[in-house]
């Protein structure tokens, strides 16, 4: 293979990843940085972003792509006074951090991670099907919790790249 043949075949491997386990934010989502909330666009490597695992930590990558994937319709509120603030379209495979009596309810532990396709109730959190969206995913060192319109999300695990 050549040089530009792996670039190809890594490129392809992250499409294929991207069906099956998007995470990411779409078009203007609120993000907890140091500098303030910023709309995710804004965002760019090196801006320290707030996680909740791990404090302040340091944006290695912004990718931006569109892909066609299951969807989701989070309603304002849905996860507490404004979380998120408004409605908000997001990949069905994304996580979400659930705590308190909300989770002890649904996954039996006071906190744990849930796809968003494990929530759709048909009021709260809407199915809208297989569709065109449009995000942004953060990428770390390592995965975290990220602030996003109030919602605590995990972000994508690193790409791993070979030699």
């Amino acid at each position: 293979m050549t040089r530009d043949t792996l670039g190809r075949a890594a490129a392809v491997a992250r499409e294929a990843r991207a069906a099956t386990d998007l995470h990411g934010v779409p078009l203007g989502t609120p993000i907890y940085a140091q500098d303030g909330i910023l709309p995710v666009e804004h965002l760019v490597p090196g801006d320290r972003i707030i996680t909740r695992d791990a404090g302040l930590v340091t944006l290695r990558a912004l990718d931006a792509c569109a892909a066609v994937v299951p969807r989701v319709q989070v309603s304002a509120g849905c996860f507490g006074r404004e979380r998120p603030a408004g409605d908000l379209i997001l990949p069905a495979a994304q996580r979400v951090l659930l705590s308190g009596a909300t989770a002890q309810a649904m996954i039996g532990r006071s906190q744990g991670l849930v796809t968003l396709s494990c929530l759709v109730d048909g009021e709260t959190v809407e199915a809208l099907g297989t569709g065109p969206i449009r995000l942004f995913t953060l990428i770390f060192d390592r995965p975290h919790l990220i602030y996003a319109d109030g919602l605590e999300l995990a972000s994508a695990a690193p790409a791993v790249e070979h030699a």
